[in-house]
């Protein structure tokens, strides 16, 4: 068994190979290992403020984008009765959502697919709220973060690449009268994603919270 450093409120939880972590976010007990990015309290605004959106969006389930171990969005559908859809490529991350789900005692609302955020979606599947939390680190930053799994982090040169496939899965799956929570490293990427979306469709970005450790960037139809 391999042993980790943790933070105060880990608690492991050993198997045959890892040593597995559990950590409280919000009511929700989310396990993890060294494979999968640790939860941050702090996104558990992302939740919230998708929470909140959802009380006045139209019918219709929620869509979470590279969901690690599932959290943000688990947390964000808790006190509904929408069902959750959450996709990341790493198979390992998705065990975890699914034990998570059915830790949280969701399962039967959550849906966990494997794969490519472009290829996992069906082109006419629609969703009231879709949460986005990709990799935005400049790829010459991810030194100082040595502890976290590089592809969780990882955004190429600017630490957008992953966030433009993000932006377009909104653009393409959002409801009418939905909305987007995008989370971004800083205000100058937020403001790179509005001038994109300025000059192109009528996805807009509507609106940011400057939250200390990152941007949360709210889009929806102009």
């Amino acid at each position: 068994m391999s042993t980790t450093t943790r933070e105060p409120d880990d608690q492991p939880v050993p198997t045959s190979n890892v040593a597995v972590r559990r950590l409280r976010f919000g009511p929700l007990d989310i396990e993890y290992d060294e494979r999968v990015l640790r939860p941050r309290s702090w996104t558990a605004r992302q939740s919230q403020w998708a929470a909140d959106l959802l009380e006045g969006a139209p019918a219709g389930p929620v869509l979470e984008l590279c969901a690690g171990a599932g959290h943000i969005g688990l947390l964000a559908v808790l006190a509904s009765t929408r069902r959750l859809v959450s996709v990341d490529v790493d198979p390992v991350a998705c065990d975890y959502a699914r034990r998570n789900a059915a830790a949280a005692g969701l399962a039967d609302r959550v849906e966990v697919r494997q794969g490519d955020l472009r290829d996992v979606l069906d082109p006419d599947e629609r969703f009231a709220v879709v949460i986005a939390d990709p990799p935005y680190l400049p790829s010459t930053q991810t030194g100082r973060y040595p502890d976290d799994p590089l592809r969780a982090i990882d955004g190429g040169a600017d630490g957008l690449d992953l966030v433009w496939p993000c932006v377009a899965a909104i653009a393409t799956h959002l409801l009418p009268g939905g909305s987007g929570v995008l989370q971004l490293r800083s205000a100058d990427q937020a403001t790179k994603v509005a001038d994109r979306l300025a000059a192109d469709g009528d996805l807009g970005l509507l609106e940011y919270r400057n939250q200390g450790r990152g941007v949360l960037a709210r889009l929806g139809r102009r």
